[in-house]
């Protein structure tokens, strides 16, 4: 298990807390890592695999941010976890958007651009990153850099 993982997970379950995921190019893995820990159901409430930008937008993302940012961008990002904190009970939700690859989406973001957003304590806070390697190696980043940027954001607060 990821150390990031195992610290987050001790830190949900001593403070009561529920995490919802919200993902577009990395497919469901942050959920699948997440429910594979048996006891995962004291701590993860569910998650959304938001591929296409219609996804997003019944999800509640609004479509003049898809139009005027893209989906890869910190706008599209922040409003998945607004949407999801909206129908979801829970107190912590992470989002990913970006491009795996091997192709661009034929946007300004490279092959690799990934934006992460946070939600807890009523707020939100984003990050972007450029990670590197073949389409399984940028999910596999993301993953990781979205449970490590939730997990940080869990703690300093």
């Amino acid at each position: 298990m990821l150390a990031a993982l195992s610290q987050l997970i001790k830190t949900l379950t001593e403070k009561g807390i529920r995490v919802a995921t919200v993902e577009s190019c990395t497919g469901g893995l942050i959920a699948q890592t997440m429910t594979e820990i048996p006891g995962s159901s004291a701590w993860f409430e569910c998650g959304w695999v938001t591929y296409s930008n219609s996804a997003k937008v019944t999800l509640g993302v609004p479509l003049a941010a898809i139009e005027k940012h893209g989906a890869v961008s910190q706008e599209v990002a922040e409003a998945m976890c607004a949407a999801a904190a909206v129908i979801c009970p829970s107190h912590a939700i992470v989002a990913t958007t970006g491009i795996a690859g091997p192709e661009g989406d034929g946007s300004v973001n490279p092959v690799g651009r990934v934006w992460i957003a946070t939600y807890y304590g009523g707020s939100i806070a984003s990050s972007c990153y450029d990670f590197t390697g073949d389409r399984s190696s940028v999910r596999q980043q993301a993953m990781v850099a979205a449970i490590n940027q939730l997990s940080g954001r869990i703690q300093s607060e």
